[in-house]
């Protein structure tokens, strides 16, 4: 686990590496803000698309083939990109598809290596694993954005993206030394090829478990208020704290600053966490939401920065607690088609969460969309919460795989 996570941090500083040159890269090409935005679209858009046939090929084939392929293939990418921009080949139509083939890849890699490192801890642990790889890649993105302006300074745009290909290559040498924990799922085991017609039921089934589980929809519902009202703080802060507050684009960095130190401290609390549950998320999230409120009537930029700090530890151990019931819920032959899912309904969510929050704010000012926002947030959870008790528990008939514990000890962790 040591390996797996020093592995994450160098991949995910090579990809914020990436993520920061491709930006100034397209602004250098078209000049155009609006093609950044669709350069980012690109790439995100697979997520939507093709996420549910990417989780069954992780559930149908070895975890750590899986992350090893997906993992050079990226990197193979990368070190294309990396050459186009040295010969100055690169234009606006090359990048777009090498986008897009990224995002092809990613729904892949995205749950392969999420579910890989869990099964290098204990079942009883993987909440604490999740807490793990939530501070790597906190800590992955700050470095990585910083070590992109010491890049191109030196070296050149081609070597952010010549950075990020190493590692990939990194991670895919470390895969096979890994030794999965005594009692962890091992995960899908090799299994024959099947037929096409076969592989869309194995998609079919894995959405059905999603759809017909409560507590998965509910964790949707919590989790996608919650992104569209609640966590966009990018731009509603700025907003305030530009417009009401009357503060400049330093003192923005100064509360982007506390939200970057409050979600690494609620990373290292998240992994303290040993039986996280729906219900803990959904308190949490209410929480945040309520300090949101608060938050969107502070009468100064101080004031505002001694709430920033909980709203962010808190938002934290919620996404914590929330990926840990969502990667032990389900059966482990089911794992990757439910993170497929779950993939798509994100990128609904990151798509269209911003327009719609920015359609709140010119109707209602950036104060009037902390507050409202964080009252629907709040609102829906009790009452959400409220009819949870009226109602019992709806049981989900599933087909053991070989390999699957059907106890509900193997669901201890998201009881």
């Amino acid at each position: 686990m040591r390996w797996w996570s020093a592995a994450n941090f160098v991949s995910n500083a090579g990809t914020w590496m990436q993520l920061t040159v491709q930006n100034l890269l397209v602004l250098h090409i078209t000049g155009s803000a609006a093609a950044t935005g669709l350069s980012m679209s690109v790439q995100a858009a697979p997520a939507l698309l093709v996420s549910l046939l990417g989780g069954a090929v992780v559930d149908r084939w070895p975890r750590k083939l899986t992350v090893a392929v997906s993992q050079t293939l990226l990197g193979a990418v990368a070190f294309t990109t990396a050459l186009l921009v040295a010969l100055d080949r690169i234009d606006m139509t090359a990048l777009l598809v090498l986008a897009a083939v990224t995002g092809v890849i990613a729904t892949v890699d995205g749950p392969a290596c999420a579910l890989l490192g869990n099964d290098l801890v204990p079942v009883a642990d993987v909440p604490s694993a999740i807490g793990v790889g939530a501070l790597v890649h906190s800590a992955g993105r700050l470095a990585g954005t910083a070590l992109a302006g010491i890049a191109v300074g030196f070296l050149g745009t081609a070597s952010a993206y010549a950075a990020n290909g190493l590692s990939f290559l990194f991670v895919a040498s470390v895969v096979p030394f890994l030794r999965p924990a005594a009692g962890a799922a091992e995960g899908a085991a090799a299994v024959p090829r099947e037929a096409p017609a076969r592989t869309e039921m194995g998609v079919r089934e894995g959405l059905a478990f999603f759809v017909r589980r409560p507590r998965l929809v509910a964790l949707a519902g919590i989790t996608g208020l919650s992104s569209v009202f609640g966590r966009n703080y990018g731009l509603t802060l700025a907003v305030l704290v530009t417009g009401p507050l009357a503060g400049g684009a330093g003192a923005f960095g100064t509360v982007s600053t506390v939200l970057a130190v409050g979600g690494i401290i609620g990373a290292v609390l998240g992994a303290r966490l040993r039986k996280p549950s729906v219900r803990t998320v959904g308190l949490l999230a209410a929480a945040g939401a309520l300090l949101q409120v608060v938050a969107g009537l502070s009468p100064s930029l101080a004031v505002l920065l001694v709430l920033v700090l909980p709203m962010a530890v808190v938002e934290s151990v919620s996404d914590t607690a929330g990926t840990a019931v969502l990667q032990t819920d389900p059966p482990p032959h089911l794992r990757g088609r439910v993170l497929g899912v779950w993939s798509s309904i994100g990128t609904v969510w990151s798509l269209g969460g911003p327009p719609l929050l920015g359609l709140l704010m010119e109707w209602a000012g950036a104060r009037g969309a902390l507050v409202a926002g964080g009252l629907l947030i709040a609102g829906s959870i009790g009452a959400g919460l409220l009819v949870r008790r009226r109602g019992g528990p709806v049981p989900v008939p599933l087909a053991a795989k070989d390999g699957d514990v059907t106890g509900r000890e193997a669901l201890g962790t998201a009881a």
